[in-house]
């Protein structure tokens, strides 16, 4: 890619595309959990939980369009592990094997401190062996796996946890 890629705080007009992203991935099987598409209603309440000082919902622009987002959400709900967070990264089928991720998981690590995040973990499928070497490329470690957590079309999938201090 030879332009710059920008991000953004999403905005509530973003989230068709947003949703539309996210549900490419449903059919590969390897990025989500979810086996039929969300809707953008169903996904208002996801839309609001984040806040662009603590827990931002990111859109990643190239050339103008909408090519990606990152989210980050609060790990287990207790006050002990607020500066911990998951964060997720979905990228547009038509800029997927560009280094957008990369670029991505770059400022991730690079504006964690800003929000007072100290560890970052990210849930991955065993079998997404491309998102596992993007992350251990950025230094993520296993801190878990979970055997047989998910069934999607009659297999049982394993769960990755992986996780970096920043």
């Amino acid at each position: 890619m030879t332009a710059a890629i920008t991000y953004r705080n999403a905005r509530a007009e973003d989230l068709p595309a947003i949703i539309d992203i996210y549900n490419s991935t449903i059919p590969g099987r390897m990025a989500t959990a979810d086996t039929e598409p969300v809707t953008v209603s169903d996904s208002l309440p996801w839309f609001e939980e984040h806040t662009p000082d603590r827990r931002p919902l990111w859109v990643a622009e190239y050339e103008g369009q909408l090519c990606g987002w990152i989210s980050f959400q609060s790990f287990y709900g207790r006050p002990a592990y607020d500066a911990t967070a998951e964060i997720s990264i979905y990228i547009h089928q038509a800029f997927r094997g560009k280094g957008l991720g990369k670029d991505m998981l770059k400022k991730v690590i690079r504006t964690s401190p800003e929000l007072n995040i100290d560890v970052l973990i990210a849930f991955i499928f065993a079998h997404n062996q491309r998102s596992l070497r993007l992350f251990s490329h950025f230094d993520f470690e296993k801190w878990g796996h979970l055997s047989g957590v998910a069934e999607m079309d009659g297999t049982k999938r394993d769960l990755m946890i992986l996780g970096r201090n920043i």
